[in-house]
């Protein structure tokens, strides 16, 4: 099959379509002193690998897996939310060239959903920062879906929604290890990391990632490319 009977393109947001500029990081250091983790130390130390090791994945699980604790996990999701949203009110841009990519992609006849491991709320605040309210087919939340990455459930949604035929007419593109995992599980055919967002090409890679690009501009030339 040539990369143009590509049906679907699932995008991840943070780091992928939207520039991060190290606001997840900084939204956990508030959830992080509001949940009583020292502000210096090993334990902050580890607290921030883990997050950026697991980066991409639904806060409230990440959370859950720091805290141990579901009262303080809510606590901390809260404040990471709320604090995510302040930093992006101040100010996100897109990826260079992602409106043009996926305008490209939808062009095509390729459908385009948007995916986040963020809150629907804090999914929609982005979206109207942006001005994307109206940029893709769809867009997913971990909430609207079941669960949130690495599990296949936001892209096998985004599928039976937009009602495309078969898993192989999917690929998948985001800058974590838990957006290729999401792809993988899930069966897309083509699973691409991204260069732009928290993981490098050595993590994209050793998570399965079937393509690794410099940034979803090149994601969009890949699949617009006749086979």
């Amino acid at each position: 099959m040539s990369y143009k009977q590509i049906d679907l393109a699932v995008l991840d947001m943070a780091g992928t379509t939207v520039a991060d500029d190290g606001l997840v990081i900084r939204a956990f250091d508030v959830a992080a002193t509001s949940a009583g983790i020292p502000e210096q130390g090993p334990e902050r130390e580890a607290a921030r690998q883990y997050v950026i090791d697991t980066m991409g994945q639904s806060k409230i699980v990440v959370f859950r897996a720091l805290l141990g604790d579901e009262d303080r996990a809510q606590a901390a999701n809260a404040a990471f939310e709320a604090a995510y949203a302040e930093f992006a009110d101040a100010g996100v841009t897109p990826i260079p060239g992602a409106e043009e990519a996926i305008s490209a992609l939808r062009k095509a006849g390729i459908k385009v959903a948007l995916t986040t491991g963020f809150s629907r709320e804090t999914q929609d605040k982005l979206l109207n920062a942006l001005g994307w309210n109206d940029i893709a087919d769809l867009t997913l939340a971990p909430s609207d879906a079941g669960r949130g990455r690495p599990y296949p459930d936001m892209v096998l949604t985004a599928l039976l929604r937009l009602g495309i035929d078969a898993v192989d007419r999917v690929a998948v593109l985001g800058d974590t290890s838990s957006d290729i995992g999401t792809g993988l599980a899930a069966g897309a055919r083509i699973v691409a990391g991204t260069l732009t967002g928290a993981h490098n090409e050595e993590q994209l890679r050793a998570a399965g990632a079937t393509h690794v690009v410099p940034s979803v501009v090149d994601f969009a030339a890949l699949l617009l490319t006749k086979g």
